[in-house]
């Protein structure tokens, strides 16, 4: 692990001024400026790849006592669920309002890592970890444009099993390897952030950025700005939604395909659907076509088959990835069932 300054910031505002701070002191591209300060909780994916030579930031601000703010909180109200960006994986996967009111979103975390890390990671750290990628995570490979920008993409003809066949480019197929992003994009999550300029709240959707040119630059985040906060507003389909992880073995593992899913049903019909579609794809995935193919018909065979052939018509499979297609279109299925059957 190479050198760093590290900081421990004790408000919002100080954890801005230090990132500012070290972001200013060399101006350059907003990939390389965020890349020398960085912010730290939980630390269980920053810390791993500094100790590879992945990320070498050259400021860590350590933020965890904001967890006595309200970005430690989880709350419940007119809003909907707020989830402070600080609250830990464990907290949030066993709180009684976030298991019966957004189930999705306690299976998508109670699923992910282990109980260890689930102790530690924060919330805010999760949906910002980076890719599995071997390529990616081994420095002794130079071709890797996440890593190395304009270097090239070894696993484009590479081992390539795990990686993506939604949301790809040519520049960089790794895969997002989080669960619980899914459930956030898939029930309209919004993102409070704050920054230098002050406050903003974006859709979860527009947090993160596809490969397309750029696979270096992966959220929409700017210089020293720092996510606050996630919050779900009330739906109708929150309750019946269920996550689906289909992986090599029962624990600890990333996913080879997931399904987030969320139903609002009229006896049979399905009124109102939301689907997001993990461990295949690139960024956070959401599913819009599936969704608009369900909208208004009976979960029939043939409406399933042809909901998930539409979820998977952008996929772009390659070399030994091709097997995730029929996989995801088998996980989307047996999740639309499994959420249609809840008792609710």
């Amino acid at each position: 692990m190479r050198p760093f300054h590290y900081a421990r910031a004790e408000t919002l505002q100080n954890a801005i001024a230090a990132q500012q701070a070290q972001a200013s002191i060399e101006a350059g591209h907003e990939a390389s400026v965020a890349a020398r300060a960085q912010f730290v909780a939980g630390g269980t994916n920053l810390i791993d790849l500094m100790r590879l030579d992945v990320m070498r930031p050259e400021a860590v601000t350590d933020i965890n006592a904001l967890e006595r703010s309200p970005s430690g909180r989880i709350e419940l109200g007119e809003r909907g669920l707020w989830l402070g960006a600080l609250v830990r994986m464990s907290a949030a996967a066993d709180h009684p309002d976030v298991k019966r009111h957004y189930p999705m979103i306690a299976q998508s975390l109670m699923l992910a890592a282990s109980p260890q890390i689930r102790n530690m990671a924060s919330l805010g750290g999760n949906v910002l970890q980076r890719t599995r990628c071997s390529y990616f995570r081994d420095a002794s490979y130079t071709e890797c444009n996440k890593r190395n920008p304009g270097s090239g993409c070894a696993a484009l003809e590479g081992v390539n099993r795990l990686h993506a066949i939604l949301g790809v480019s040519d520049k960089c197929i790794a895969t997002y390897p989080g669960d619980f992003a899914h459930a956030l994009i898939a029930l309209d999550a919004v993102v409070d952030i704050a920054g230098p300029s002050g406050s903003r709240t974006i859709p979860f959707a527009k947090l993160h950025k596809a490969p397309a040119e750029s696979p270096h630059i992966e959220t929409n985040l700017q210089p020293a700005e720092i996510i606050t906060a996630f919050v779900v507003p009330p739906t109708p389909f929150a309750r019946r939604s269920l996550y689906l992880k289909i992986r090599d073995r029962e624990s600890y593992e990333f996913a080879l395909a997931s399904a987030a899913v969320a139903l609002d049903m009229d006896g049979d019909t399905v009124r109102e659907a939301r689907i997001a579609l993990g461990g295949v794809s690139a960024l956070p995935w959401r599913a819009r076509a599936a969704e608009e193919a369900i909208k208004g018909a009976t979960l029939s065979d043939d409406v399933l088959q042809a909901v998930a052939d539409s979820a998977y018509a952008q996929a772009k499979p390659r070399g030994e990835n091709a097997f995730k297609v029929e996989l995801g279109r088998r996980t989307l299925i047996r999740a639309l069932r499994q959420a249609a059957a809840l008792e609710i």
